[in-house]
């Protein structure tokens, strides 16, 4: 205890510990915000970088096979030729300042796109107010990466509230919160690592590099934990998806056994989701990567639904990548190299 409590400086692992409590002070957020009924939607783009991004895939995956209108995350400085006045465009940055964020707002505005922006105050707060457009102010204070349930769930009840997502998500919010809860309180730091999975797993991966798999509704979930890794642990990651990278990847792997050995590769596995065909797939990758990689890791996933196995999914690997970076001994919220970029950019 004493010993995280002095790498980890800043209280990530405290921070993380409040993430069933962010969910429900969302659902309070929502239903505060002023927000129009939209009756007319073709198509739906959620605009962000890091942590606003991947909170759109993960609504975009989750809703995949429950909604009728495409959704499109946008990483980027503008926006997709075909975003005109029926797109309802989801503007996400944590801080209001992504000039990444800032940039797309204003090509959807030009576009008369409809508009949500979606922050914690910023230059995108400013830009919303002068524009009457509407703004869900989420707490200020974290790590973006570390608001990642304000920023979800802002846009996912934001659908339910203007009417677009017909489907009832509520009884599916509340087994994520309580799921979450049980997470934090088996793996959060007052847990010995021998019934801790978080720490168990950060403790595997020693050091070596993280490879992440996912599948299905756990793909974003994949991208997620690599980022994680990136950004907490300070580790280079990679992330691929099942079952695509069985098409390429797995060559590169049969053919680099010096390389390959520093590579920890860690699979989901749900077996109330896997096909015949996935599970197959699974398995021979378990047997091919415990010969070719250093470790392999399964992580067992369960839950009633799928936004309660994606975010609770998400949640471990959160607890994971801060474990690893104490193990190595590296404070988890320290991104130095990300405002050096940004010190850089401001120059021009």
């Amino acid at each position: 205890m004493e010993g995280t409590a002095k790498v980890d400086e800043s209280g990530m692992l405290d921070t993380l510990e409040r993430f069933p409590e962010q969910i429900e002070e969302t659902i309070a957020i929502v239903d505060k915000a002023s927000l129009p009924s939209i009756f007319k939607v073709d198509n739906i783009i959620v605009s962000g970088m890091g942590g606003s991004a991947i909170s759109g895939n993960i609504v975009q995956t989750f809703l995949r096979d429950r909604f009728d209108i495409p959704i499109h995350v946008n990483r980027d400085y503008d926006l997709p030729k075909w975003a005109h006045k029926n797109t309802l465009v989801f503007s996400q940055s944590y801080s209001g300042n992504t000039e990444e964020t800032l940039s797309a707002f204003k090509h959807a505005y030009q576009k008369k796109c409809q508009i949500i922006g979606v922050s914690s105050g910023g230059k995108l707060q400013e830009y919303c107010e002068k524009r009457a457009v509407p703004h869900i102010k989420i707490p200020s204070g974290y790590q973006p990466r570390a608001a990642t349930a304000y920023l979800l769930f802002s846009s996912l009840l934001s659908l339910k509230k203007i009417g677009i997502l017909q489907n009832t998500i509520d009884t599916e919010v509340e087994e994520a919160i309580h799921a979450t809860r049980e997470i934090s309180k088996t793996n959060n730091k007052s847990i010995a690592k021998k019934d801790n999975l978080a720490k168990q797993i950060a403790s595997k991966i020693g050091k070596t590099m993280p490879h992440i798999y996912g599948w299905g509704i756990y793909a974003p979930i994949a991208r997620r934990w690599c980022t994680q890794f990136n950004e907490n642990s300070k580790v280079i990651a990679r992330y691929d998806v099942v079952p695509e990278c069985n098409h390429n990847d797995i060559v590169g792997w049969s053919n680099n056994p010096e390389m390959s050995k520093h590579f920890t590769c860690i699979v989901f596995r749900d077996e109330k989701l896997e096909s015949l065909y996935m599970t197959k797939r699974l398995n021979f990758m378990r047997e091919f990567f415990d010969d070719a990689a250093a470790n392999i890791i399964e992580v067992p996933l369960r839950g009633k639904k799928s936004l309660e196995k994606m975010i609770v999914a998400m949640y471990i690997g959160d607890f994971v990548s801060c474990y690893l970076a104490i193990d190595r001994g590296v404070d988890p919220t320290n991104v130095d190299i990300i405002e050096e970029l940004k010190r850089a950019l401001a120059d021009l």
